[in-house]
């Protein structure tokens, strides 16, 4: 299938999940972040979730990389030409809605990508290439593009990959790994 035709499709299969599956799924995403190796990682980005699009909530996934002291990485967006600035998030980082609701820091240190170790990117389906569909502004393409080439970079998601995105182009950047619930079933 091509890119829009799967936004729409996951945009709906994500609605669709209970509240008992969200948070069962979570744990389960949690967990394996929590298995992942840190040693040489000092900068994280991670994306601030939409509640009201039932994406990933990354506050625990903040709170366990401030609890192993990594230096938390947030963005702010401009719209004009879809590219992001980002942000170390302290304790002091104000952040506020933009229009879409998405939560950015108003202020704070500047970071650039490259500086960045390990970046978590929003999606709503990846396939067994790791390429994403994403909401489609190209935002984060352009954003890893600006990092190095061993900054890692994983996708967090409910969904398991599908087998290919057909509509792929040299923009797309593959993520190195993308995380989904592994359940077990009993």
């Amino acid at each position: 299938m091509k890119k829009e035709e799967l936004r729409k499709i996951y945009k709906q299969k994500r609605l669709e999940l209970s509240q008992i599956q969200i948070d069962e799924y979570q744990e389960n995403i949690y967990h394996q972040i929590q298995q992942l190796n840190l040693e040489n990682v000092e900068y994280v980005h991670l994306f601030l979730s939409l509640k009201k699009f039932k994406e990933v909530d990354t506050q625990p996934i903040v709170k366990y990389f401030k609890s192993r002291h990594k230096k938390i990485v947030t963005s702010k967006s401009n719209f004009k030409d879809h590219t992001l600035t980002h942000f170390l998030l302290e304790e002091n980082t104000k952040l506020s809605f933009n229009k879409y609701g998405i939560p950015e820091p108003e202020n704070g240190i500047e970071i650039q990508p490259k500086q960045l170790d390990l970046v978590f990117v929003p999606l709503l389906i990846s396939d067994q290439q790791n390429y994403r569909v994403g909401y489609g502004k190209g935002f984060y393409d352009r954003f890893l593009s600006d990092c190095r080439k061993d900054c890692k970079s994983i996708g967090l998601n409910f969904f398991p990959p599908i087998a290919k995105i057909e509509d792929v182009n040299e923009f797309d950047i593959a993520l190195n790994k993308v995380i989904y619930p592994k359940l077990e079933i009993s």
